[in-house]
């Protein structure tokens, strides 16, 4: 399934008036199932609406988001449906976890009854609790990033946001390591907190969590999902080219997170830890 999708639409400017074709991000449900073993009944954990492209990563990340997984090894593999009764529209929209027993134990009590819309990052929660676990360790990282740094990050996020250039209507998250400054992967979703799970999922995947020697940079708003997505990623440095919400800074500085908001136009804000970044002022701790 295509990212994308063409339609004709009538655009007006000024007094000029013209029928063109026009290119949009897609939203698709994707059903994530999950089954403790290749022969067991999958049970249907949350339909998620997102973009189609790095299926897997999403699930993965957002299992891992949820708490179902808590490793690499919970995960024995992700599938497409093999009955042949079922349509490939529908087969290429639902995707079978083959999971740990513990994972699926954590997924039945998890499991949710309402479809997750794109812009939702905790409708899945079932409680506050589960979001903001008050006896969660700080991250304790070193790492010192300069301003200069940071001001680069945009730019280069914004190089490689490859839909968004033929859309304008998708969003994206990307980690970049904080010791090269290498961009190690982005992901593009029409959700914000899709694209980050996507990131994440792509991470557990490859065996590479924590990610502590990182940097999550976004576009939009940082909400308190972000910041939670990276704390359980293990992500030291959350940037976001937007504002960040209350919550999401009470998160952060309980959680040991720096975090920066409104990165763009060479200037931000650090809003929790301003330790890590070099030419701030040390007025918070």
């Amino acid at each position: 399934m295509e990212p994308t999708d063409r339609v004709r639409v009538v655009s007006l400017e000024g007094d000029s008036r013209t029928d063109r074709e026009d290119m949009l991000a897609v939203e698709e449900p994707l059903e994530i199932r999950v089954r403790p073993g290749p022969d067991r009944k999958p049970a249907s954990f949350v339909v998620t609406m997102r973009t189609p492209g790095q299926d897997d990563e999403l699930a993965a990340g957002l299992l891992f988001a949820e708490g179902v997984l808590q490793s690499r090894t919970d995960l024995v593999s992700l599938d497409r449906p093999a009955d042949p009764r079922i349509s490939p529209e529908v087969r290429s929209n639902v995707l079978l976890a083959t999971v740990s027993p513990e994972a699926f134990e954590r997924a039945a009590r998890l499991k949710r009854g309402t479809v997750m819309g794109s812009a939702c990052g905790v409708c899945g929660k079932t409680s506050i609790d589960n979001v903001l676990p008050v006896d969660s360790p700080p991250l304790a990282s070193s790492l010192r990033l300069s301003a200069s740094f940071l001001y680069a990050l945009p730019a280069r996020l914004r190089e490689h946001q490859s839909i968004f250039s033929k859309t304008g209507g998708l969003h994206a998250a990307a980690l970049f390591r904080a010791v090269d400054g290498r961009l190690a992967g982005v992901c593009e979703d029409i959700g914000r907190h899709n694209a980050t799970d996507k990131l994440v999922g792509r991470s557990l995947l490859a065996g590479e969590l924590p990610l502590e020697d990182s940097v999550l940079m976004v576009s939009g708003r940082a909400g308190f999902e972000i910041v939670q997505k990276a704390y359980n990623a293990g992500v030291p440095i959350v940037a976001a080219v937007s504002a960040p919400s209350s919550l999401a800074v009470e998160l952060a500085d309980a959680g040991g997170i720096t975090l920066v908001g409104f990165l763009r136009d060479r200037r931000f804000n650090v809003y929790t830890h301003a330790r890590r970044v070099e030419s701030a002022r040390e007025t918070m701790p």
